[in-house]
């Protein structure tokens, strides 16, 4: 277990180093920065002066050691667009899209796993593939386009929640947080459906698939002929095992929620990452979006680890297979 906690540490860390590196590139290659905190007029005393006082007259490699070190302490100097320190930026508005993320995320498990339980225990009925159907639907429609409609439906058309924004919130330190506020419950609701109807339908077919799969097995059969109820076996050993690849999914689904959260923060206009680096991308912020490439693969990497360990508490197959190969 020891040793497998370091292999996987070894492969995060050397990831973290290549992405490092490519978010290092932007700055070699997609415009000066000392052109754009100078502007057209500079001299060429003041460019010069300024490159020294950035260290960008020094080689590749000691500017890419400095950039680590800096990147290791969540340092990525000043924003081109706003002249604010970029950890900042990313401190505000980060709370916002983890807390959307979850908030999706939660809604897929919740209606996710027993919608795709539903459909395997009742497979061939007319919910089960009804359930199927309209799980075609989540996966095939476009993010920006279920905002758009559940926009023009709840809060145009009946006016039941707002449009945009994220409402009031509380301030707990450096931490914001709308979810201790109701007016913040009340704007959370459409964002995190749009966000969530992918990855429920996902999970939903996905429970099914496994679920399917595991009521095949042999040790399943040998359950019924113990005797035991259905409510044992399907809940107790078949969704116990089906569990496995569901922890794999959601677990990469949650790097991705917040990753990939750019549309809907752009749509419902939150105040999240998202929406910063699309701005940034705008304005060719460099150095906001090599901050948004570090964190989000940072993200990913730690998820990546706990799900791997989370193996070895759902199944106890894997924990069997390390100790006998020991």
């Amino acid at each position: 277990m020891f040793a497998f906690i370091l292999r996987r540490l070894a492969q995060a860390v050397l990831v973290m180093i290549t992405v490092a590196l490519i978010a290092f590139m932007l700055f070699q290659f997609v415009g000066d920065p000392v052109v754009f905190l100078l502007g057209q007029d500079a001299t060429p005393e003041q460019i010069r002066e300024l490159r020294t006082a950035l260290g960008l007259d020094q080689s590749f490699v000691v500017q890419f050691w400095h950039f680590l070190l800096n990147a290791a302490q969540g340092e990525f100097g000043l924003s081109l667009r706003q002249g604010a320190k970029v950890s900042r930026l990313i401190g505000e508005r980060f709370p916002a899209t983890l807390e959307l993320a979850l908030v999706a995320a939660l809604l897929a498990l919740l209606i996710g796993v027993p919608m795709g339980v539903y459909a395997a225990l009742r497979r061939g009925s007319f919910g089960s593939q009804l359930l199927m159907t309209v799980s075609l639907l989540g996966v095939s429609l476009p993010t920006f386009l279920i905002g758009i409609l559940l926009i023009l439906g709840f809060s145009v058309g009946l006016g039941w929640f707002p449009s945009f924004g994220r409402g009031e919130v509380v301030q707990i330190g450096w931490w914001s947080t709308g979810l201790l506020r109701a007016d913040g419950w009340h704007h959370i609701v459409l964002p995190a459906i749009t966000l969530a109807i992918f990855q429920l339908t996902l999970i939903m077919r996905l429970v099914r698939a496994e679920m399917l799969e595991v009521l095949r097995t042999d040790y399943i059969k040998f359950a019924r002929a113990r005797g035991l109820s259905n409510r044992a076996i399907h809940f107790g050993h078949a969704l116990k095992n089906t569990l496995v690849p569901v922890i794999t999914i959601t677990g990469l689904q949650l790097g991705s929620l917040i990753a990939f959260s750019i549309i809907t923060e752009t749509v419902f206009q939150w105040p999240g990452m998202g929406l910063l680096f699309i701005q940034a991308v705008t304005f060719a912020d460099i150095p906001v979006m090599a901050a948004y490439l570090c964190l989000i693969a940072l993200i990913f990497v730690v998820i990546n680890l706990v799900v791997d360990l989370l193996y070895f508490v759902v199944d106890p197959r894997l924990r069997t297979g390390k100790s006998g190969g020991h």
